[in-house]
């Protein structure tokens, strides 16, 4: 069948990550990064999602794992956890390809590759939580105290791209599944103040289980062909 797309986050910026990168292309994989290069990064409000999608139908992609760094609304999602989300909120978004009415489109993740992805991950890897809410805010600031304590009703996770993601892939003809990989606890969950810096430090040590992840799942899911 379709090759595999696999689009890295903030997690794949740092420190590590080549080597998650690397780790997704050595099995055949079309790999984006969905903020760019570090040298000329892209702020979360400003990816034009269209552009980085479109070239994997050209390069015979059927399928999208995306990875994307968030923050945990509950406390007992701490940082390290990985969540294969099953829906998400975002409200605010008009994201579409389209300007007729096939831009009138019900959105979500894929369920039989999510679920796909969910099985070859729990043999190869640590299983991710399976399930949860992704709630996107526009970004590209952290969320206030209050913010989360509102959003974290209705959602388990805080990030500021894949709805608008997902949206566009489904309308390229892509499946669409995700793996969250919890940085932070969100603004106002941990006892001190939200600190980047402590965030990038956990992001440093993330890499490397996510990794790992890639490297033990890839072959599972055929990444040229299933």
């Amino acid at each position: 069948m379709g090759r595999l797309a696999v689009i890295l986050g903030s997690n794949a910026l740092g420190p590590g990550g080549g080597e998650i990168a690397a780790a997704a292309a050595e099995h055949g994989a079309a790999v984006v990064q969905r903020h760019g290069d570090p040298a000329s990064y892209v702020l979360p409000h400003e990816i034009d999602h269209a552009a980085n999608l479109r070239p994997l139908t050209e390069q015979g992609c059927d399928r999208v794992l995306a990875v994307a760094s968030v923050g945990s609304l509950r406390t007992d999602l701490p940082v390290g956890t990985l969540l294969c989300p099953d829906d998400f909120i975002a409200p605010q978004l008009s994201t579409s390809i389209f300007t007729d009415t096939r831009a009138h489109s019900a959105p979500g993740f894929a369920a039989h590759w999510r679920a796909e992805l969910l099985a070859a991950w729990a043999e190869g890897a640590e299983a991710p939580v399976d399930g949860g809410v992704y709630w996107q805010t526009i970004g590209p600031r952290f969320e206030t105290p209050a913010e989360i304590r509102m959003i974290a009703a209705h959602a388990d996770v805080v990030g500021m791209t894949i709805a608008s993601e997902c949206v566009i892939a489904g309308e390229l003809g892509l499946e669409y599944a995700a793996i969250c990989v919890v940085d932070n606890l969100a603004n106002g969950l941990a006892a001190g103040e939200l600190s980047v810096d402590e965030m990038e430090a956990d992001r440093i040590i993330n890499a490397t289980r996510l990794r790992d992840g890639l490297a033990a799942v890839l072959p599972r899911l055929g990444a040229v062909g299933r």
